[in-house]
């Protein structure tokens, strides 16, 4: 960087007789801007420094020269440069200073720089002194200073402020903290299942309960019983008498924590019902059923007697009667039968019954078009017979589903756990779903699985089945396994405890009749103790179904993530079959839970632990183990 230097030399003290130490030399210097010429001290041998200070080898001070004190000053008014003593400038200004521009440059720049000598400077000795920047360097506040602030209200007040705002949002970080982790959403804990899934449902005749009823149901440990209510009275429950028996009924399984369900028949009255009795009197109320004016008119449908379907009440007037002479079906959808069977409903509800089976679902009348029926590829029954027609026209309407499920919505929306299904099986499942989608009932009945149990098969056609019936219902639809409908126990070709072991893990529930000729009559007790414990275990409450493919067995397991697994093995062939099940979700030994009580195989016993690639079942038996899933990793 070019650069000049304004000189300023000032020396002190003056030569002495006795050759004293003169005192130190100070120098002072100005920095210029780098566009100024540089102004050698040769021009002006006068006033360079080298000539006025350095003494000759060997020489001596000249005192004279010692006292030459000269400066260099900026005059800002007129940019030149003066000399403040001795008049030292000899036309430096005019070569140093080129203009008013140069001038503010210097002006705006007064760094200066203290060279001070000490000591021998003759050998060069020297210090240097930077002073302030543009100013006096900060050198902070005094004491005083300090506490007069300190105590200043003011500046106390703020420091209360900051010192109770800083504890107020540390003490409002930690309750949102704790706010956070207390209400933050939590795993919830799976929902029990409803009451009708629980346990076996056992079905009764009478419409009477009796002793041994309580005792029976309690047995098998029953989460409900099911009564029938007779078809003549389902839209007379409001007489004293029928009222009197429901709620005896009610009351009888009170005490053992035991539902009552009512099976009824909704879909006809008989001529002296009051919806019948009207219609013949006012016509417009003959909408309740499907009444037609005129021979003409009439189909060519037949009764499940085997008789025409069509009742002339009147000259002219014929009335559809599919269920026997004096028996009159009802539109189902029509506004004052659905008044009457909700009305129905709700009372049954007051009354203490928790959950409805409706019979006859698949003959529900939504229409008053009656077509003739067309003749059934079935060849074995007269143009006279039930059997001979179709019936694609008189049962399974269209809008079956959307009417079940309004009716299931209104009992649920009176009692949120009550149930209402079917009796029967639905045959076409399809139509018993509700256009958003949903099953119309709880729990339907669907597939010969239960009759080919009950008459014995082989197992590949049990497989079969279903598989059949998963894919028609789907995989998260559950049954009821309805071994009330049966034939009687005698016909049994496995022993009833196999099958009631078999069964009860599959997803839905078995429905089983409590009379001496019922399947489960003379099982032991311990039996329907372990299915109950069974049910209620949260890998069956909430757990995954998976079939297990073995040559001769029919396999599979029920397991839920963090619970003990239960596997299944039902043999229906009359040979022993050993089973090799090899999978990586299965360890190599399972402990046994249950046995039907015709399993023989020596040395397995329950609590007995079992090799998985070679569990031995005997003819037309179950076994039941329990194991801890492997997992992967």
């Amino acid at each position: 960087m070019k650069s000049t230097a304004i000189l300023k030399l000032h020396v002190n003290g003056s030569a002495s007789s006795n050759k004293e130490q003169p005192p130190p030399l100070e120098e002072f210097y100005k920095q210029l801007p780098e566009d100024q010429e540089f102004v050698h001290p040769e021009k002006y041998p006068e006033n360079s420094v080298e000539s006025s200070t350095k003494p000759e080898l060997g020489g001596t001070t000249n005192p004279e020269q010692t006292k030459v004190d000269s400066a260099a000053v900026t005059n800002k008014e007129n940019g030149t440069m003066v000399a403040e003593q001795n008049g030292l400038n000899d036309g430096a200004d005019e070569q140093m200073l080129s203009g008013a521009e140069d001038n503010e440059k210097l002006a705006d720049k007064r760094e200066e720089v203290k060279f001070i000598k000490g000591g021998d400077h003759q050998n060069g000795d020297a210090k240097i002194d930077i002073g302030a920047v543009n100013g006096k360097a900060f050198t902070g506040m005094s004491k005083e200073e300090l506490m007069k602030y300190a105590n200043d209200p003011f500046w106390v007040r703020l420091r209360w402020i900051f010192f109770l705002g800083f504890w107020a949002i540390w003490a409002g970080m930690l309750i949102c903290a704790i706010f956070i982790i207390v209400e933050a959403p939590k795993c919830a804990a799976p929902e029990p299942l409803p009451w009708y899934k629980r346990g076996l449902l056992a079905k009764f005749n009478a419409l009477e309960a009796v002793a041994s009823d309580i005792d029976s149901a309690k047995v098998v440990g029953a989460s409900a019983v099911i009564y029938e209510l007779p078809p003549a009275l389902t839209y007379s429950v409001h007489d004293p008498a029928v009222e009197q028996k429901l709620k005896a009924i009610v009351e009888s399984y009170k005490n053992a924590d035991i539902n009552v369900i009512l099976d009824l028949t909704p879909n006809y009255v008989p001529s002296n019902s009051t919806l019948f009795t009207e219609a013949k009197s006012d016509k417009s109320k003959r909408s309740a059923f499907i009444w037609k004016e005129g021979a003409q008119n009439i189909s060519n449908w037949r009764s499940l007697q085997n008789t025409s379907a069509w009742d002339q009440v009147e000259v002219g007037n014929y009335v559809l009667s599919q269920f026997g002479a004096g028996l009159y079906d009802l539109k189902m959808n029509d506004v004052n039968v659905k008044n009457q069977f909700e009305d129905v409903l709700k009372h049954l509800l007051a009354l203490g019954i928790k959950g409805f089976r409706l019979k006859n679902t698949k003959f529900f009348l939504l229409s008053d078009k009656t077509p003739d029926e067309v003749v059934s590829s079935d060849g074995n029954f007269g143009h006279t017979d039930y059997g001979f027609w179709t019936h694609t026209h008189s049962t399974f309407q269209e809008g079956l589903g959307d009417l079940l499920y309004e009716y299931k919505m209104f009992v649920k929306n009176i009692s949120a756990d009550a149930f209402l299904s079917v009796a029967d099986d639905i045959l076409r499942p399809e139509v018993y779903h509700a256009k958003n989608g949903e099953w119309g009932v709880d729990l339907p009945i669907y597939g010969p699985l239960v009759h080919t149990l009950h008459t014995g098969s082989n197992v590949a056609k049990l497989r079969s089945e279903f598989e059949d019936i998963r894919n028609a219902v789907g995989n998260d639809t559950w049954l009821q396994w309805n071994f009330a409908e049966q034939s009687p126990a005698a016909n049994l070709k496995s022993d009833p405890s196999a099958i009631a072991l078999f069964v009860s893990l599959l997803p839905g529930v078995p429905v089983v009749a409590m009379t001496n000729t019922s399947l489960f009559t003379d099982l032991n007790p311990e039996v329907f103790a372990e299915i109950k414990q069974l049910r209620l275990s949260p890998s069956y409450m909430h757990g995954e179904y998976n079939v297990f493919p073995a040559e001769g067995l029919f396999a599979y397991s029920r397991i839920k993530s963090g619970n003990p697994g239960y596997f299944v093995a039902f043999n229906p062939s009359n040979t022993t079959v050993k089973g090799e099940f090899v999978y990586p979700s299965l360890p190599d030994k399972m402990s046994v839970y249950a046995l039907s009580e015709n399993y023989n195989i020596s040395g397995i016993t329950v609590k007995s632990k079992v090799q998985t690639n070679s569990v031995e079942v005997p003819p037309e038996a179950t076994i039941i183990l329990t194991y801890v899933p492997v997992t992967s990793g």
